[in-house]
């Protein structure tokens, strides 16, 4: 198996008829699920719909959701996490979201399928509407506080600071403060965006192919940065509704190649709740 974090249809297919240890896990509703999917998947999709906050006991509530679920599930540690969705542009980067939790708490084995279950599809492999019985495991905690994730707080000391980048990934309504979210444009209380972000539509990082849309090449991510004036050694604060799209980027600038990344979780749902903190409106800054 390739050493990246994006696995393809056919290495994954491979993987599967070698016996390889995998949880695979469908990211979509349970609709979609039920109506087919990969072969011994099993759905779990808390990882979309789940909404965090940046507290102390918000932080800890994910914590111990997640590691519950993930060990119902099988994740002990031994096995590979192979997480899907649909297609890369249209799941809100849902299975992005799952690699960022993992990666969060720690587990050292973890793939995205690309080009999710469309390009599995494309490929001419097979889907099933068998569920699966998975054995419960004990998943293997190791948190590194501080590592991936950044509070309100944080983020807030950071907005005047000209050595971090804020990167809002948004869609272009919520960036100029039209919608408050994917769910509504009234869904939150407040549009706009935090002041002093730089603006990458989650989108830009991602590519059509004839398998369906597919993550851009590390060269071409880092030209989607350099676009907004955001260099390689860059310490990059990511957020856009619930953590979802920013994992996306997050991916993204990962296989780029781009080590000083950390995403504010709780992101726009989170801060457009507290009237306390600043926001910014309009189209004044529409140019990075």
């Amino acid at each position: 198996m390739n050493p990246g974090i994006l696995i393809s249809p056919v290495e994954l297919g491979e993987a599967i008829d070698q016996g390889e240890s995998l949880v695979i896990i469908d990211t979509r509703d349970d609709g979609a699920y039920a109506a087919g999917h990969i072969p011994g998947a099993v759905n779990l999709r808390d990882i979309f719909t789940y909404l965090a906050t940046s507290t102390p006991e918000g932080v800890d509530a994910m914590h111990d959701k997640f590691v519950s679920e993930f060990g119902r599930i099988g994740l002990s540690g031994k096995e590979t996490a192979v997480l899907y969705e649909d297609t890369m542009n249209s799941g809100f980067g849902q299975s992005c979201r799952g690699y960022f939790l993992l990666t969060y708490l720690g587990y050292p084995k973890i793939k995205v399928l690309h080009g999710g279950l469309g390009a599995w599809t494309k490929a001419g492999l097979a889907l099933s509407t068998d569920v699966p019985t998975p054995i419960a495991a004990t998943f293997p905690v190791s948190v590194t506080p501080g590592a991936v994730i950044i509070d309100k707080d944080e983020m807030l000391t950071a907005l005047d600071d000209p050595t971090i980048v804020k990167l809002d990934v948004r869609d272009i309504d919520e960036w100029i403060g039209e919608s408050s979210s994917p769910y509504g444009k009234d869904f939150c209380p407040r549009k706009g965006r935090l002041p002093n972000a730089k603006w990458i539509e989650w989108y830009r990082m991602m590519k059509p192919t004839a398998a369906g849309p597919m993550f851009k090449s590390p060269d071409e991510v880092r030209a989607e940065c350099r676009s907004v004036g955001i260099g390689p050694e860059a310490t990059i604060y990511l957020y856009c509704f619930k953590g979802a799209r920013a994992s996306n980027t997050y991916l993204a600038l990962k296989e780029a190649g781009y080590d000083n990344v950390k995403m504010y979780f709780g992101s726009w749902n989170e801060w457009s709740r507290d009237p306390s903190l600043p926001i910014e409106e309009g189209m004044t800054r529409m140019a990075a």
